[in-house]
């Protein structure tokens, strides 16, 4: 195995590189590195801090644990920047040695630890108080290890953003025993069908969430959930859950709590039939007061993906807390009208009396209160304008 010692954060690393050509993707290596995901790496530092300064606590106090560490740079990075005592584990034996070396290499010998275990086995059979799930693929099995072993707040990242979305409708109902629909907001149905998940494997311990970040970035789903313990936080949480319902037709959509609530199978704008995806999380997706713990972590490191991490929470802060979002070319393009400023058609939904803001989902969308009628008048009207000033 081939490697070198790269630089990120405040470390150094030694990571693997493809044998035969600079051109093989990270995935090639026989211990995967990826540097693409170093702005994932920015937020969660900045996070997991952020988490520790608001609990009061101090970091060498708290337990944080990579269960899929690959090189382990993530826990590595914790370990040096944030001080919490750190686990390091992989399945695979050179990922396992590179990682030993690694913690050698940053003199983190008192504050890591490794071990060469499957994950599952590892988070039934242990507690952290901060578990990072982070794995090449689907997060879903290991859910229920990971429920029962995080204390205060779980961390995943899920790259099958294909069956979450509903692109592989029947690999996303497998894998996350949910119905995704694959809408124009598919990123956002993502990322609450992974919240869904995560909860009811939570709730089935005895354990409650509130979600502090969710971001959807290039080829993931990312989320931080505090993890808030008893029986009444966990029914609390179950009533988050629910089912959206949507118009492929006309884009109306909606939505209703519960596990098994009466849906309308007709859409009221234009009788085409609704299409159902669930259950999900509806509930909130981001906690802004805690966006502006991580948005002042991030200035006060800067580290390499700085400005586009702040870019991202910043966006998530400000989001409205609205299941869905419309995009606004696929409105523009239904009734035939040239889509213009988005943050014009914001302010004119505020001015109509309506609740908007932009979304970190797509640089296209946005959120609103306004139902999809509403939205076409006013993009109607808009349009007109623009023709009345040429």
């Amino acid at each position: 195995m081939n490697t070198s010692v790269i630089g990120e954060g405040a470390v150094r690393l030694r990571i693997p590189f493809p044998d035969d050509s600079s051109d093989l993707p990270p995935s090639s290596t026989t211990v995967f590195y990826n540097p693409e995901m170093e702005l994932n790496r920015d937020i969660t530092i900045a996070a997991v801090s952020g988490f520790i300064d608001r609990a009061r606590v101090d970091p060498s106090s708290i337990s944080y644990a990579d269960v899929m560490s690959a090189s382990g740079i993530r826990g590595i990075r914790m370990a040096s920047e944030v001080g919490t005592k750190c686990r390091l584990n992989d399945w695979n034996q050179d990922a396992y040695d590179l990682i030993q070396e690694n913690i050698r290499l940053n003199a983190l010998e008192d504050t890591c630890t490794s071990s060469h275990q499957n994950a599952n086995t590892l988070m039934h059979q242990e507690v952290f108080d901060i578990v990072d799930l982070d794995p090449f693929g689907s997060p879903a099995p290991y859910l229920d290890s990971a429920a029962r072993s995080t204390q205060k707040l779980l961390c995943i990242t899920a790259t099958d953003t294909a069956p979450l979305c509903g692109a592989h409708l029947k690999s996303g109902i497998r894998k996350y025993a949910a119905v995704p629909l694959n809408t124009e907001y598919h990123r956002e149905m993502g990322a609450r069908v992974l919240l869904g998940a995560a909860a009811r494997a939570l709730a089935r311990r005895d354990k409650g969430i509130n979600v502090l970040l969710t971001h959807a970035t290039r080829h993931y789903v990312r989320v931080y959930l505090e993890i808030i313990k008893g029986v009444s936080p966990a029914d609390t949480t179950m009533e988050m859950m629910g089912f959206i319902y949507h118009c492929f037709h006309c884009g109306f959509r909606s939505w209703e709590h519960g596990l098994a609530p009466e849906l309308p199978s007709q859409c009221p704008n234009c009788q085409k039939s609704l299409k159902s995806a669930g259950p999900l999380w509806l509930g909130s997706i981001q906690e802004p007061g805690f966006c502006e713990v991580i948005l002042e972590e991030l200035e006060i490191r800067k580290h390499g993906k700085c400005k586009e991490a702040m870019k991202i929470v910043a966006f998530c802060k400000d989001e409205l807390n609205i299941p869905t979002f419309y995009d606004q070319h696929w409105l523009c393009k239904k009734i035939r009208v040239s889509p213009g400023s988005i943050d014009t058609l914001i302010e004119t939904l505020k001015d109509a009396g309506f609740m908007a803001s932009r979304t970190h989902f797509s640089g296209t969308g946005f959120k609103t209160d306004a139902d999809v009628e509403q939205i076409y008048k006013i993009l109607h009207e808009l349009d007109l304008q623009r023709k009345d000033h040429r």
